[in-house]
This record gives structure tokens, sequence and C-alpha cells, in this order.
């Protein structure tokens, strides 16, 4: 694998993760293979941060510090951090009440799927409390043979639940193209991988 490297410094490294790679070791070994492991083979010191899905690509960052990482680990954790993800997603969905930016929101709680783990589902009983901003990006017309009456959208996670784009996004009725695990089948074969990106990454730096 080419590692793409989008920013170093001494403090960290921020890459773009390939879809169908893990972040780390999984069980068994046919699951070693990892961006963390690409990432050391590079960055000796590098230590983990956050993970995207293995299906999801895009921006990863890493601590190459133990206080550096505690510090990005702690923004994480608090909300401190922005994120943007891209999705191209089936139909076209209609905004109800956004705001001046076009932006509305998704609250639905989430909950494991404890007999069809690793899946995820909306419990409005029991969930977690999960908040998941979109606004439309682009809709991609018929004239596209790939992606015919699918819809780019922008997506905001406020929360960070396991899967939670994912289900927001089968809940509001509009499943990504591409998604072995949520998307019904005919929407899973419109694409040949899931079409999410983690597109943008905001912090404030920890050293500088």
């Amino acid at each position: 694998m080419n590692l793409i490297v989008i920013y170093a410094d001494a403090a960290l490294v921020v890459v773009d993760k390939p879809a169908s790679l893990l972040c780390v070791p999984g069980r068994g070994p046919d699951k070693q293979d990892c961006l963390l492991s690409h990432v050391t083979a590079q960055f000796q010191d590098a230590l983990l941060v956050h993970r995207l899905d293995m299906a999801t690509s895009g921006l990863c960052v890493f601590a190459r510090s133990a206080s550096v990482q505690s510090a990005l680990s702690k923004a994480f954790a608090a909300r401190q951090v922005h994120k943007r993800y891209v999705a191209v997603v089936a139909g076209q969905p209609v905004l109800n009440q956004p705001d001046a930016d076009g932006w509305q929101l998704i609250d639905l709680p989430l909950i494991a799927d404890w007999p069809n783990r690793p899946l995820q589902k909306v419990d409005l009983a029991s969930g977690k409390p999960s908040f998941t901003r979109w606004r439309l990006s682009e809709t991609l017309s018929a004239a596209w043979r790939t992606w015919p009456d699918a819809t780019r959208l922008e997506l905001a996670p406020l929360t960070g639940r396991s899967h939670q784009l994912r289900v927001h996004l089968l809940a509001l009725g509009h499943p990504i193209l591409g998604d072995a695990l949520y998307a019904p089948e005919p929407v899973q074969q419109r694409a040949p991988r899931l079409l999410l990106h983690a597109c943008e990454l905001g912090f404030a730096h920890p050293q500088t």
C-alpha cells in the first residue's frame, strides 16, 4: 500500500486511509494488515488516536508521543474536533427545517443490535444520544450512469457512535451506496465500496 500522508510534524501525522483497510489489527492472520502498521513503518513513534470503520475511507490522525495522544483523545471525547464526511446515498433526501446554512439534524439514539453484532440500531427507549447534521451537496443526475437517482451529502457527526452515519442515513430512508452492512441488496450493488469518506478534521494543535 502506498501510504498517503496529508500532514506530518513532530507531534502528529494525518493520513488518508483507503477503504477496506482496518485501522488496527483484527482477529486472525488474515486481518493483520492495517493502517497502524503502515503508518508505524514510516513513523515509528506513531500512536493511534481514533478509528474509522474498515469500509470508510479518509482522514485519520496519529500522535507521535503519549502526551499528544492523550490530548487528542481528550479532544475527540469532549467533541472538540471538527469532523466532516461526504457520502453518496440512494434517492434524494428532502430538507424539512434546515438552518440558515442548509444543515438539518438527525436526532436518533443508537444501541448495539446484540443478536446481530456488529450491527447497531435506533432505539428510542434505551439508545445512547446520537446526533448527525447533514446537508445537500450535489444531486447525481440520471446522466451519471454509475449512480443515477443518488445524492451527495455533507455530514457532520456531533457524537461518535459506532456506525452512526450509516445507521442514521438508513433511518432517514437513504442508505449509503455500497453499504454491505445496512443497505438493501440493490443499494449495496450500486457501488463497489461504501461511498463514505472522512474529508475534514479540525482541532487545536496540542503543542502549538
